[in-house]
Protein backbone atom coordinates (compact mmCIF):
# COMPACT_ATOMS: atom_id res chain seq x y z
CA UNK A 1 0.00 0.00 0.00
CA UNK A 2 1.34 3.86 -1.21
CA UNK A 3 1.45 6.67 0.77
CA UNK A 4 -1.14 9.09 -0.52
CA UNK A 5 -0.30 12.87 0.82
CA UNK A 6 -3.75 14.81 1.39
CA UNK A 7 -6.21 15.31 3.74
CA UNK A 8 -5.24 16.09 7.44
CA UNK A 9 -1.50 15.96 6.97
CA UNK A 10 -1.10 17.86 3.77
CA UNK A 11 -3.26 20.48 5.59
CA UNK A 12 -1.02 20.28 8.59
CA UNK A 13 1.96 21.42 6.76
CA UNK A 14 0.10 24.10 5.63
CA UNK A 15 -0.73 25.73 9.01
CA UNK A 16 2.80 24.62 10.08
CA UNK A 17 3.85 27.19 7.27
CA UNK A 18 1.11 29.58 8.19
CA UNK A 19 1.59 29.81 11.80
CA UNK A 20 5.21 30.19 11.28
CA UNK A 21 4.68 33.04 9.17
CA UNK A 22 2.58 34.84 12.02
CA UNK A 23 4.67 34.20 14.96
CA UNK A 24 7.56 35.46 12.32
CA UNK A 25 5.35 38.51 11.08
CA UNK A 26 4.70 39.06 15.50
CA UNK A 27 8.05 39.21 15.97
CA UNK A 28 8.65 41.33 13.24
CA UNK A 29 5.82 43.90 14.72
CA UNK A 30 7.26 44.00 18.06
CA UNK A 31 10.52 44.98 16.94
CA UNK A 32 9.12 47.65 15.12
CA UNK A 33 7.25 49.15 17.50
CA UNK A 34 9.97 48.77 20.35
CA UNK A 35 13.23 51.03 20.65
CA UNK A 36 15.36 52.13 17.85
CA UNK A 37 18.02 50.33 18.55
CA UNK A 38 15.90 46.73 18.17
CA UNK A 39 14.29 48.36 14.94
CA UNK A 40 17.99 49.12 13.99
CA UNK A 41 18.74 45.11 14.00
CA UNK A 42 15.65 43.87 12.56
CA UNK A 43 16.96 43.49 8.93
CA UNK A 44 20.15 41.68 10.12
CA UNK A 45 18.02 39.26 12.84
CA UNK A 46 15.61 38.64 9.97
CA UNK A 47 18.34 36.94 7.69
CA UNK A 48 20.16 35.45 10.46
CA UNK A 49 17.14 33.55 11.53
CA UNK A 50 16.70 32.12 7.59
CA UNK A 51 20.25 31.20 7.77
CA UNK A 52 19.96 29.41 10.61
CA UNK A 53 16.45 27.46 9.83
CA UNK A 54 17.80 26.98 6.49
CA UNK A 55 20.78 25.54 6.71
CA UNK A 56 19.28 23.50 9.32
CA UNK A 57 17.14 21.52 7.21
CA UNK A 58 19.15 21.91 3.95
CA UNK A 59 21.47 19.96 6.18
CA UNK A 60 19.54 17.17 7.46
CA UNK A 61 18.27 16.94 3.61
CA UNK A 62 21.94 16.76 2.90
CA UNK A 63 22.96 14.14 5.32
CA UNK A 64 20.18 11.85 3.97
CA UNK A 65 21.87 11.76 0.53
CA UNK A 66 25.20 11.12 2.37
CA UNK A 67 23.47 8.39 4.07
CA UNK A 68 21.68 6.83 1.49
CA UNK A 69 25.18 7.10 -0.29
CA UNK A 70 27.02 4.41 2.50
CA UNK A 71 24.54 2.42 2.28
CA UNK A 72 25.54 1.42 -0.98
CA UNK A 73 29.22 1.83 -0.72
CA UNK A 74 28.99 -0.99 2.33
CA UNK A 75 26.86 -3.00 0.22
CA UNK A 76 24.53 -2.87 3.90
CA UNK A 77 20.97 -4.88 3.86
CA UNK A 78 19.31 -4.10 7.26
CA UNK A 79 18.48 -0.31 5.52
CA UNK A 80 16.75 -1.21 2.40
CA UNK A 81 13.54 -1.01 3.35
CA UNK A 82 14.29 2.66 4.55
CA UNK A 83 15.46 3.52 0.61
CA UNK A 84 11.95 5.25 0.08
CA UNK A 85 12.46 7.90 3.29
CA UNK A 86 15.69 8.37 2.52
CA UNK A 87 15.07 9.37 -1.16
CA UNK A 88 12.03 11.46 0.00
CA UNK A 89 14.15 13.56 2.87
CA UNK A 90 17.36 14.30 0.04
CA UNK A 91 14.37 15.52 -2.19
CA UNK A 92 13.91 18.60 -0.55
CA UNK A 93 17.65 19.85 -1.69
CA UNK A 94 16.61 21.87 -4.62
CA UNK A 95 14.42 23.69 -2.53
CA UNK A 96 17.08 24.16 0.90
CA UNK A 97 19.45 25.50 -1.86
CA UNK A 98 17.27 27.76 -3.48
CA UNK A 99 16.88 28.97 0.18
CA UNK A 100 20.03 29.24 1.21
CA UNK A 101 20.91 31.14 -2.27
CA UNK A 102 18.27 34.06 -1.29
CA UNK A 103 20.17 34.24 2.21
CA UNK A 104 23.69 34.23 0.38
CA UNK A 105 22.69 36.94 -1.99
CA UNK A 106 21.37 39.22 0.73
CA UNK A 107 24.06 37.96 3.22
CA UNK A 108 26.75 39.98 0.27
CA UNK A 109 24.75 43.47 0.55
CA UNK A 110 26.11 46.45 2.50
CA UNK A 111 23.06 46.83 4.35
CA UNK A 112 23.56 43.99 6.81
CA UNK A 113 26.55 41.98 8.12
CA UNK A 114 26.26 38.24 8.66
CA UNK A 115 29.30 37.90 6.29
CA UNK A 116 30.75 41.12 8.01
CA UNK A 117 33.95 40.01 5.85
CA UNK A 118 32.29 40.79 2.52
CA UNK A 119 32.78 44.75 3.01
CA UNK A 120 35.03 45.97 0.89
CA UNK A 121 36.76 48.78 3.46
CA UNK A 122 38.40 45.75 5.05
CA UNK A 123 40.83 44.78 2.66
CA UNK A 124 41.47 48.71 1.88
CA UNK A 125 44.75 49.36 3.32
CA UNK A 126 43.60 53.44 3.58
CA UNK A 127 40.04 52.46 5.74
CA UNK A 128 39.76 52.98 8.82
CA UNK A 129 37.94 49.37 8.72
CA UNK A 130 40.70 47.82 7.36
CA UNK A 131 41.61 44.10 9.00
CA UNK A 132 44.67 42.66 8.71
CA UNK A 133 43.85 39.42 9.45
CA UNK A 134 40.86 39.01 7.26
CA UNK A 135 42.54 40.54 4.56
CA UNK A 136 45.40 37.98 4.76
CA UNK A 137 42.64 35.14 4.16
CA UNK A 138 41.27 37.58 1.04
CA UNK A 139 42.74 34.35 -1.55
CA UNK A 140 40.64 31.88 0.13
CA UNK A 141 37.52 34.16 1.35
CA UNK A 142 36.61 36.68 -1.65
CA UNK A 143 32.96 36.69 -3.07
CA UNK A 144 34.32 35.84 -6.44
CA UNK A 145 35.74 32.76 -5.11
CA UNK A 146 33.33 31.79 -2.52
CA UNK A 147 30.21 32.13 -4.81
CA UNK A 148 31.55 29.78 -7.54
CA UNK A 149 32.62 27.38 -4.72
CA UNK A 150 28.69 27.96 -3.08
CA UNK A 151 27.35 26.99 -6.83
CA UNK A 152 29.69 23.98 -7.47
CA UNK A 153 27.98 22.39 -4.11
CA UNK A 154 24.82 23.07 -4.05
CA UNK A 155 25.06 22.05 -7.98
CA UNK A 156 26.74 19.03 -7.53
CA UNK A 157 24.43 17.75 -4.64
CA UNK A 158 21.75 18.26 -6.26
CA UNK A 159 23.08 16.11 -9.49
CA UNK A 160 23.75 13.22 -7.40
CA UNK A 161 20.77 13.56 -5.92
CA UNK A 162 18.72 13.23 -8.84
CA UNK A 163 20.73 10.30 -10.46
CA UNK A 164 20.34 8.45 -7.19
CA UNK A 165 15.90 8.65 -7.68
CA UNK A 166 16.31 8.21 -11.38
CA UNK A 167 18.07 4.90 -10.69
CA UNK A 168 15.94 4.03 -8.05
CA UNK A 169 12.73 4.14 -10.53
CA UNK A 170 14.93 2.27 -13.00
CA UNK A 171 15.79 -0.48 -10.52
CA UNK A 172 12.16 -1.18 -9.68
CA UNK A 173 11.24 -1.09 -13.75
CA UNK A 174 13.56 -3.94 -14.13
CA UNK A 175 12.51 -6.93 -16.39
CA UNK A 176 15.13 -9.35 -14.30
CA UNK A 177 14.77 -8.96 -10.47
CA UNK A 178 18.12 -10.59 -10.83
CA UNK A 179 20.28 -8.30 -12.38
CA UNK A 180 22.36 -5.91 -10.33
CA UNK A 181 23.92 -3.42 -12.75
CA UNK A 182 21.81 -0.25 -11.42
CA UNK A 183 22.94 -1.77 -8.22
CA UNK A 184 26.65 -1.30 -8.66
CA UNK A 185 26.08 1.90 -11.10
CA UNK A 186 24.62 3.15 -7.44
CA UNK A 187 27.73 1.14 -5.85
CA UNK A 188 30.24 3.18 -7.85
CA UNK A 189 28.40 6.54 -7.87
CA UNK A 190 28.13 6.26 -4.00
CA UNK A 191 32.01 6.20 -3.54
CA UNK A 192 32.37 9.06 -5.55
CA UNK A 193 30.03 10.78 -3.81
CA UNK A 194 31.66 10.38 -0.46
CA UNK A 195 34.92 11.12 -1.56
CA UNK A 196 33.47 14.52 -2.69
CA UNK A 197 31.12 14.73 0.32
CA UNK A 198 34.21 14.42 2.81
CA UNK A 199 35.48 17.45 1.13
CA UNK A 200 33.08 19.66 0.51
CA UNK A 201 31.43 18.85 3.74
CA UNK A 202 34.35 20.72 5.14
CA UNK A 203 34.81 23.68 3.30
CA UNK A 204 31.32 24.28 2.96
CA UNK A 205 31.12 24.73 6.65
CA UNK A 206 34.07 26.65 6.68
CA UNK A 207 32.75 29.00 3.77
CA UNK A 208 29.00 29.11 5.16
CA UNK A 209 29.18 29.11 8.92
CA UNK A 210 32.77 29.34 10.22
CA UNK A 211 33.67 32.69 8.14
CA UNK A 212 30.70 34.40 10.04
CA UNK A 213 33.16 34.35 12.79
CA UNK A 214 36.24 35.12 10.45
CA UNK A 215 38.66 36.21 13.01
CA UNK A 216 38.29 32.37 14.48
CA UNK A 217 38.98 29.18 12.97
CA UNK A 218 38.55 25.41 14.17
CA UNK A 219 40.21 22.18 12.58
CA UNK A 220 37.46 19.95 13.35
CA UNK A 221 34.82 22.45 12.94
CA UNK A 222 33.69 20.65 9.54
CA UNK A 223 33.35 17.72 11.16
CA UNK A 224 30.76 19.21 13.94
CA UNK A 225 28.96 20.73 11.53
CA UNK A 226 28.55 17.62 9.67
CA UNK A 227 27.64 15.60 13.01
CA UNK A 228 24.81 17.78 14.04
CA UNK A 229 23.49 16.93 10.17
CA UNK A 230 23.47 13.88 10.54
CA UNK A 231 21.90 13.35 13.45
CA UNK A 232 18.99 15.51 12.39
CA UNK A 233 18.87 13.65 9.23
CA UNK A 234 18.41 10.14 11.37
CA UNK A 235 16.19 11.94 13.63
CA UNK A 236 13.83 12.80 10.71
CA UNK A 237 13.94 9.15 9.34
CA UNK A 238 13.15 7.93 12.56
CA UNK A 239 10.16 10.04 12.80
CA UNK A 240 9.15 9.68 9.61
CA UNK A 241 9.17 6.10 9.81
CA UNK A 242 6.80 5.81 13.05
CA UNK A 243 4.48 8.29 11.09
CA UNK A 244 4.11 6.20 8.15
CA UNK A 245 4.05 2.97 10.16
CA UNK A 246 1.30 4.31 12.15
CA UNK A 247 -0.73 5.12 8.84
CA UNK A 248 -0.74 1.23 8.93
CA UNK A 249 2.20 1.70 6.24
CA UNK A 250 5.74 0.13 5.96
CA UNK A 251 4.88 -3.31 7.81
CA UNK A 252 7.82 -4.82 6.82
CA UNK A 253 9.61 -2.83 8.87
CA UNK A 254 10.08 -4.59 12.71
CA UNK A 255 11.20 -4.07 15.70
CA UNK A 256 14.61 -5.04 14.67
CA UNK A 257 15.07 -2.32 12.18
CA UNK A 258 13.73 0.62 14.76
CA UNK A 259 16.40 -0.59 17.02
CA UNK A 260 19.15 -0.24 14.55
CA UNK A 261 18.17 3.29 13.35
CA UNK A 262 17.56 3.86 17.26
CA UNK A 263 21.28 2.90 17.81
CA UNK A 264 22.41 5.34 14.96
CA UNK A 265 20.84 8.21 16.87
CA UNK A 266 22.21 6.95 19.65
CA UNK A 267 25.74 6.85 18.74
CA UNK A 268 25.81 9.82 16.03
CA UNK A 269 24.81 11.71 18.95
CA UNK A 270 28.00 10.42 21.03
CA UNK A 271 30.12 11.57 17.91
CA UNK A 272 28.22 15.15 17.87
CA UNK A 273 29.02 15.22 21.95
CA UNK A 274 32.76 13.96 21.36
CA UNK A 275 33.65 16.55 18.73
CA UNK A 276 31.60 19.47 20.75
CA UNK A 277 33.71 18.84 23.67
CA UNK A 278 37.18 18.27 21.84
CA UNK A 279 36.68 21.80 20.07
CA UNK A 280 35.34 22.88 23.79
CA UNK A 281 37.57 21.40 25.70
CA UNK A 282 41.07 22.54 23.64
CA UNK A 283 40.22 26.16 22.69
CA UNK A 284 39.44 26.77 26.24
CA UNK A 285 42.07 24.86 27.78
CA UNK A 286 44.80 26.94 26.06
CA UNK A 287 43.34 29.97 26.78
CA UNK A 288 44.72 31.85 24.09
CA UNK A 289 42.78 35.20 23.61
CA UNK A 290 41.81 35.09 19.68
CA UNK A 291 40.49 31.27 20.12
CA UNK A 292 38.78 31.52 23.78
CA UNK A 293 36.85 34.12 22.54
CA UNK A 294 34.30 32.76 20.29
CA UNK A 295 33.50 30.67 23.37
CA UNK A 296 33.22 33.74 26.04
CA UNK A 297 30.79 35.44 23.67
CA UNK A 298 28.53 32.00 23.41
CA UNK A 299 28.99 31.43 27.32
CA UNK A 300 28.56 34.93 28.14
CA UNK A 301 25.78 36.44 25.86
CA UNK A 302 24.07 33.07 25.10
CA UNK A 303 24.70 30.84 28.48
CA UNK A 304 21.49 28.78 28.55
CA UNK A 305 21.59 28.08 24.52
CA UNK A 306 25.06 27.00 24.79
CA UNK A 307 25.09 24.82 27.80
CA UNK A 308 21.23 23.79 27.42
CA UNK A 309 21.96 22.33 23.37
CA UNK A 310 24.46 19.80 25.55
CA UNK A 311 22.16 18.43 27.82
CA UNK A 312 19.35 17.97 25.16
CA UNK A 313 21.95 16.68 22.40
CA UNK A 314 23.75 14.73 25.00
CA UNK A 315 21.96 14.27 28.39
CA UNK A 316 18.82 13.14 26.50
CA UNK A 317 19.89 10.30 24.03
CA UNK A 318 22.53 9.04 26.95
CA UNK A 319 20.03 8.72 29.55
CA UNK A 320 16.78 7.76 27.17
CA UNK A 321 18.40 5.45 24.73
CA UNK A 322 20.45 3.41 26.41
CA UNK A 323 18.02 0.75 26.51
CA UNK A 324 16.52 -1.86 23.51
CA UNK A 325 13.08 -1.61 24.64
CA UNK A 326 13.48 2.00 24.70
CA UNK A 327 14.66 2.02 20.94
CA UNK A 328 11.85 0.02 20.13
CA UNK A 329 8.79 2.26 21.45
CA UNK A 330 7.64 4.27 19.31
CA UNK A 331 6.02 6.87 21.73
CA UNK A 332 9.27 7.12 23.40
CA UNK A 333 11.16 7.32 20.10
CA UNK A 334 8.93 10.17 19.01
CA UNK A 335 9.49 12.05 22.41
CA UNK A 336 12.96 12.04 22.41
CA UNK A 337 13.76 12.16 19.01
CA UNK A 338 11.76 15.86 18.77
CA UNK A 339 13.83 16.79 21.55
CA UNK A 340 16.85 15.70 19.86
CA UNK A 341 15.69 17.56 16.70
CA UNK A 342 14.66 20.82 18.48
CA UNK A 343 17.99 20.82 19.96
CA UNK A 344 19.79 20.59 17.06
CA UNK A 345 18.48 23.58 15.62
CA UNK A 346 19.31 25.19 19.14
CA UNK A 347 22.54 24.03 17.98
CA UNK A 348 22.61 25.68 15.08
CA UNK A 349 21.72 29.17 16.39
CA UNK A 350 24.04 29.07 18.99
CA UNK A 351 26.76 28.87 16.19
CA UNK A 352 25.49 31.75 13.86
CA UNK A 353 23.94 33.96 16.17
CA UNK A 354 26.41 35.37 18.34
CA UNK A 355 29.04 36.13 15.12
CA UNK A 356 26.17 37.35 12.65
CA UNK A 357 23.80 39.11 15.71
CA UNK A 358 26.73 39.46 18.95
CA UNK A 359 25.03 40.24 22.06
CA UNK A 360 21.73 41.05 20.35
CA UNK A 361 19.94 38.01 19.22
CA UNK A 362 17.39 35.77 20.86
CA UNK A 363 15.34 32.91 20.50
CA UNK A 364 11.73 34.95 20.00
CA UNK A 365 9.04 34.83 17.68
CA UNK A 366 11.01 35.62 14.66
CA UNK A 367 13.47 32.55 15.04
CA UNK A 368 10.08 30.19 15.67
CA UNK A 369 8.40 31.11 13.31
CA UNK A 370 11.10 30.79 10.73
CA UNK A 371 11.87 27.14 12.43
CA UNK A 372 7.95 26.19 11.73
CA UNK A 373 7.66 27.72 8.54
CA UNK A 374 10.69 26.04 7.22
CA UNK A 375 9.51 22.76 9.13
CA UNK A 376 6.17 22.63 7.82
CA UNK A 377 7.53 23.51 3.85
CA UNK A 378 9.99 20.82 4.25
CA UNK A 379 7.61 18.13 5.41
CA UNK A 380 5.46 19.24 2.44
CA UNK A 381 8.06 18.43 0.07
CA UNK A 382 9.72 15.05 1.47
CA UNK A 383 6.26 13.71 2.01
CA UNK A 384 4.69 14.67 -1.11
CA UNK A 385 8.15 12.92 -2.72
CA UNK A 386 7.49 10.26 -0.92
CA UNK A 387 3.77 9.89 -1.97
CA UNK A 388 5.24 9.76 -5.52
CA UNK A 389 7.25 6.36 -4.92
CA UNK A 390 6.19 2.80 -3.86
CA UNK A 391 6.88 2.70 0.02
CA UNK A 392 8.85 -0.45 -0.71
CA UNK A 393 11.48 -0.72 -3.87
CA UNK A 394 11.93 -3.52 -5.92
CA UNK A 395 14.71 -5.60 -7.57
CA UNK A 396 17.49 -4.20 -4.78
CA UNK A 397 19.98 -7.09 -4.49
CA UNK A 398 19.98 -7.19 -0.24
CA UNK A 399 15.97 -6.95 -0.38
CA UNK A 400 15.03 -9.88 1.23
CA UNK A 401 18.03 -9.73 3.72
CA UNK A 402 16.31 -6.45 4.48
CA UNK A 403 13.18 -7.85 4.66
CA UNK A 404 14.12 -10.83 7.11
CA UNK A 405 16.29 -8.82 9.30
CA UNK A 406 16.36 -9.68 12.57
CA UNK A 407 18.42 -9.12 16.02
CA UNK A 408 17.71 -10.55 19.29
Amino acid sequence: MDYIFEGKAKRNTFLLIGGGVLLFMLGVAIMMMGHHEGESHLGQRIWTSLLISGFFFFGIALASLFFLSVQYAAEAGWAVVFKRVMEGIMAYLPIGALTLIIVFVAGSMHWHHIYHWMAPELYDVNSEHYDQIIAHKQPYLNQIFWWIRTLAYLGVYIAFMRVFRKRSLEEDEMVNPDEKSVFLKNQTLAAIFLVIFGYTSTTFSWDWIMSIDTHWFSTIFGWYIFSGMWIGAMVMMTLLTIYLKSKGLMEFVNDSHMHDIGKWVFGVSFLWTYLFFCQFMLYWYSNIPEEITYFKARIDDYTWVFWGTMVINFIFPMLLLMSKDAKRNAGFMVFVGCIIFFGHWLDVFMIVTPGAMHREGAVGFIEIGTFLAFLGLFLNVVLTAISKRPLLVKNHPYLEESLHHHIN
